[in-house]
């Protein structure tokens, strides 16, 4: 192995995820598949000292004013089935419900000795003046951290 750390992303869309969808005319849309080829594009990813990265966008991408229990259920099952596989996880979603999608998860999966962050953005990731690049950047590297966070 590379020894470097293993973290999986999983996405649940979100302003993050949204990009031109020539579908709509090119109006801002999230667009499966665009996250990860945006991620390819990324150096930084590319540093011995960033996590080795697997993504995992969900269909659809949803709003995270259309999630709920089912969905929480989902993730916390997703994480469950690859807890062995990772040392930590990301959660990429809408920031509108993020407190209540962390929350929920903090209860159904207690007691877990490996981090999982939470971070969205306001502004998508392909816009040059986005946050969404620094907060993924930020997230790999805190899911990835042998330090326990809160």
């Amino acid at each position: 192995g590379s020894g470097r750390k293993r973290v999986l992303v999983l996405c649940t869309g979100g302003t993050l995820t949204m990009a031109p969808n020539p579908e709509k005319g090119g109006a801002l849309s999230p667009v499966p598949g665009a996250l990860t080829d945006f991620m390819k594009s990324m150096l930084e990813l590319t540093n011995d000292k960033m996590p080795d990265v697997v993504v995992h966008e969900y269909t659809p991408l949803l709003d995270s004013s259309d999630m709920g229990p089912p969905d929480w259920s989902l993730l916390a099952n997703d994480i469950k089935a690859n807890y062995l596989y990772f040392d930590g996880f990301v959660i990429l979603m809408g920031t509108d419900t993020m407190a209540y999608t962390a929350t929920a998860l903090s209860f159904m999966l207690e007691n877990l000795g490996k981090p999982i962050v939470f971070t969205g953005s306001q502004v998508p990731i392909a816009e040059p003046h986005s946050d969404a690049r620094q907060n993924l950047i930020m997230a790999l590297i805190f899911a990835s951290r042998d330090v326990p966070i809160c």
